[in-house]
């Protein structure tokens, strides 16, 4: 059982939209859009917003995102009202970033305290650095992106899926930037895009696993 998701907004459509894009990133994960009045209007629903809760939760706990102010007051009070409020939580995370990003760990496995810990940090600037070469006890893999997208989206939730849980620290370079492999949001800020040629580092324990499946990835263009 995953962690659940709750996106709080005052547009139906945007809560909608942005669900379905977070669940091509987490199929595994329950979703849920609670967006506009109950007449189609704009604004939240106190009402909508407990139900959604009630069906996100499998067990795992809740997250909640909200896009505006009221959203946030509205969101809280559903928590407040369920039966136990500790299951669920509310974070102030930027929607659509914070969604993607609570959307990967939950997917990964991820317990609840961590899938909001990811959605809050994705408010913070990807974390890309300068690349100074590499260091003592990496191994490396040089890979050229085949697929339509490069690590865009959802081929960089893939990516991130694909080493959760492995004894290894691994990022990723292109050209003189370097990003954290376990973040998508800094994957996509790499701006990596078909042709472009990557190199994959990696140190720990499961440095040679963690390359493997990276590189088994880009050979099959991340299953499109």
């Amino acid at each position: 059982m995953s962690v659940g998701i709750v996106l709080v907004s005052h547009s139906a459509k945007l809560a909608e939209g942005l669900a379905e894009l977070a669940a091509q990133m987490a199929p595994d994960v329950t979703i849920a859009a609670a967006g506009g009045l109950a007449d189609g209007g704009i604004g939240t629903d106190y009402d909508e917003v407990v139900a959604a809760t009630q069906r996100a939760d499998s067990g795992s706990g809740v997250v909640l995102l909200y896009d505006l102010g009221s959203a946030q007051m509205t969101a809280e009070l559903a928590v407040e009202s369920l039966a136990d409020p500790s299951a669920a939580v509310v974070v102030d995370a930027p929607l659509v970033e914070g969604a993607i990003a609570a959307a990967v760990a939950a997917q990964g496995g991820a317990d609840r305290k961590a899938v909001a810990e990811a959605a809050a940090s994705a408010g913070a600037p990807p974390d890309l650095t300068f690349d100074d070469g590499a260091q003592d006890g990496e191994s490396s893999v040089e890979l050229t992106l085949r697929n339509d997208v490069g690590l865009h989206a959802r081929p960089a939730a893939v990516l991130v899926r694909s080493i959760a849980g492995l004894d290894a620290q691994v990022t990723v370079r292109l050209g003189d930037e370097t990003a954290d492999a376990n973040s998508v949001l800094a994957l996509m800020a790499l701006g990596a895009r078909q042709g472009d040629r990557i190199e994959v580092r990696a140190k720990g324990a499961q440095a040679d696993e963690a390359l493997t499946k990276i590189k088994d990835l880009v050979d099959q263009n991340f299953g499109e």
